[in-house]
Order: structure tokens, then sequence, then C-alpha cells
């Protein structure tokens, strides 16, 4: 059995299954399909910052993000349910899928969302959430992202001074959907528990 602190090994992982969880595929917010192909202007990016409820609402919100979705990555054990997420057998952390019009808003923009709005101190936990699911997570599509993810971590670094960062920076292709009932579960839910935090340290403002 997992502690749920400490990362599973692939060979410790549960096996999973070939086939995807069946979801409900429109934005309960705003009508996009979660599954859609990209089109030439957006691209999309994964993020991790503890529970996945409230991070999906943070960037729902933002001019220039198209489309969001809540699931699994970073882990081993393929098309995984929440409970066994949850049990720290599968490796993976939650997320957030982002879809951005590249157009309307940066990469740079989404990151400095990203690293101010929650603690990326704090290793396998986020605020009282614990296990390596809440871990804080940039999982990249491609190289240039991931230069530009390490280039925004080394910056936000240098603002906390000697709090060290524990955030995983990689690139990560496979994204399993979470059930239904988690996809924009805070407007289905207003009241519904949200996590989010931060340290209270801010980029300078954008020129």
């Amino acid at each position: 059995m997992s502690d749920k602190q400490t990362l599973i090994s692939p060979e410790l992982a549960l096996p999973g299954r070939s086939e995807a969880l069946t979801i409900d595929e429109q934005h309960f917010v705003n009508g996009s399909y979660l599954k859609a192909p990209l089109e030439s202007h957006q691209q999309q990016l994964l993020l991790g910052m503890g529970c996945f409820w409230g991070a999906e609402r943070l960037f729902w919100q933002i001019d220039g993000v198209m489309s969001t979705s809540v699931g699994y990555a970073g882990g081993f054990t393929p098309n995984p349910t929440y409970e066994e997420v949850c049990s720290g057998m599968t490796g993976h952390a939650e997320v957030v899928r982002v879809v951005f019009d590249q157009r309307i808003i940066t990469l740079e923009t989404l990151l400095r969302h990203f690293w101010e709005r929650h603690d990326p101190t704090q290793g396998m936990r986020q605020g009282n959430d614990l296990g390596t699911q809440y871990r804080s997570v940039i999982f990249a599509e491609d190289q240039l992202q991931l230069e530009l993810a390490q280039q925004s971590k080394a910056e936000y670094q240098t603002l906390l001074g000697n709090r060290g960062i524990t955030t995983e920076i990689a690139i990560v292709k496979d994204y399993y959907y979470a059930e239904s009932y988690h996809q924009q579960y805070l407007a289905k839910n207003p009241n519904g528990y949200c996590g989010l935090g931060g340290t209270g340290v801010c980029f300078p403002p954008e020129a």
C-alpha cells in the first residue's frame, strides 16, 4: 500500500483499464466541447495545484481560455478512477487541462496565475489536502512550453527567496478525463470546497 506521500513506482501502480471513462463532453459553463481538437491558434497546458475543483474555476474565468476540464496525469495507471487516484496507487496528479487562444493570452500570463494562486513549495500536499495527487505540476506538451515553464519557475523562485519550489515540470502527453461530476464542479456546486490559496508573493505587473 502507498503512504500517499511518496510517489508509487511503475511496477507497483494499479493496472487501470484500456477504455476511457465516459464523460459529458459539453462544458457546463461556456458550452465548449471538452474533447474538441485544438485549432491552429490554440494550445493546451496541464496544471496541477492541489484539488482540481478550484483550480479549474480559476482558469475558466480568464479571458483567452477557451475551455477547461479536469483529469489525471503524470502517473502510470491508464484511465484511472477518482478512487484509484485518491489511493496513491496510480502516481497521477489532479490537473486542469487549459485550452487557450494564444492570440489573446500568452502562456507566460497563464503561468503567472498558476504560481500566484497556490503554494508551489509544499511537496506532496496543498494546504490540508495530503497526498501525491495534490502535488504542484506543470505538464507541457512540447519543448518550447517546457522551457517557458522552467523560466517562469526560476523567476518565481527568485521572488520567493529561500522557500524552495517543489513543482514538477515535464512534458506529459497522457491525460485522462476525470468523471463527469468533477467537471466544472464549482459551477454545479457553488458552495463546494475550494482549496486554492497562495504564498502572497506576486509577480511585478506585466508591461
